[in-house]
């Protein structure tokens, strides 16, 4: 008795259905990420219309009549605002400050401890340097007031009576306290990509480098460093998309009477006039959250773009 076995025609693919009858497994694993990404994501994004309309909690989102100048009369309050640039400016600073020191850092580190050969050393460095990533913002803060008050201070107090200057509330020294603190709390964990990176490097380009006489430094300039160059051109292109969408409760807790005039930026500014203040403008809030947003999709495309003329890398 002959049985008929059907064979699939090449070239011919299957219906969905059959694959995912197949594959089912698969699609159950990415389901709940996609799902998350849906809801905290996507979803949000119906409240971006809040930045072109004049809300009225009364009237929802989509009741509330919209802004004037076709809508963009939120925006013009903002570029008109004389909040505006000084904001911007501050933002600008201290994220271009934050870009140029982390990033080499991190690979600085990296490189360093790559080259260590005790084994408890090296473990003992990426605990200590690790550690204060995972310590709160607020906590953090804390600390940095305890080290630099200018009463009981251990460094505060010692350049206020030698001195008489106060750290925390002098506004030229607002920006490096900012930054090289959040080089203590993050450099160990944005190391991480980077030591990853450097065990991927063949050791037969060590050794052949060692047969030819090089020297360390040489070792890490022509083997080490281009191996780490395309993530490092990655997480350049993330770190410049965010620049303007930094992090505001760092800055929010650093803040001052002293050095609110450097201390100002976007995001702690659209934080005050939807949260803190007596009479909330959500549209405002809103519209000044997509101007960020707008500005570092095409700072990452823009840098993007350069990336790949220049080392031919990219990610988009």
């Amino acid at each position: 008795m002959k049985t008929k076995v059907k064979t699939r025609q090449p070239g011919k693919r299957g219906t969905f259905g059959h694959y995912f009858k197949a594959h089912w497994q698969l699609y159950m694993m990415v389901a709940f990420p996609v799902i998350m990404l849906a809801v905290f994501s996507y979803a949000p994004m119906y409240g971006i219309l809040l930045a072109f309309k004049n809300y009225r909690i009364v009237d929802g989102i989509w009741g509330s009549p919209w802004a004037a100048h076709f809508g963009m009369d939120n925006f013009i309050r903002f570029f008109n605002n004389y909040n505006f640039m000084e904001s911007l400016r501050n933002t600008l600073v201290i994220s271009l400050y934050t870009l140029v020191v982390n990033t080499p850092c991190a690979i600085i580190l990296a490189l360093s401890l790559n080259y260590v050969r005790k084994v408890k050393f090296k473990k003992f460095v990426q605990m200590v340097t690790y550690l204060p990533y995972f310590i709160s913002t607020i906590v953090f803060v804390g600390i940095l007031n305890a080290i630099f008050d200018t009463r009981v201070g251990a460094v505060g107090s010692f350049f206020y009576d030698k001195m008489g200057m106060n750290i925390l509330g002098t506004p030229q020294l607002f920006s490096s306290v900012y930054v090289w603190s959040g080089v203590w709390q993050t450099v160990g964990y944005g190391s991480i990509i980077y030591i990853a990176a450097l065990a991927g490097v063949d050791m037969e380009q060590h050794e052949a480098a060692i047969i030819d006489g090089a020297t360390l430094l040489q070792r890490i300039r022509y083997v080490d460093l281009p191996a780490i160059m395309p993530t490092a051109v990655i997480m350049l292109i993330l770190e410049i998309g965010r620049i303007l969408n930094m992090g505001y409760e760092k800055i929010l807790a650093m803040q001052n009477q002293n050095n609110l005039s450097v201390s100002e930026v976007i995001p702690t500014y659209a934080f005050k006039v939807s949260l803190v203040s007596s009479f909330p403008d959500y549209s405002y809030a809103t519209a000044i959250g997509l101007f960020q947003s707008m500005v570092g999709l095409i700072l990452i495309l823009l840098s993007n773009k350069i990336a790949k003329k220049l080392t031919g890398d990219g990610f988009i």
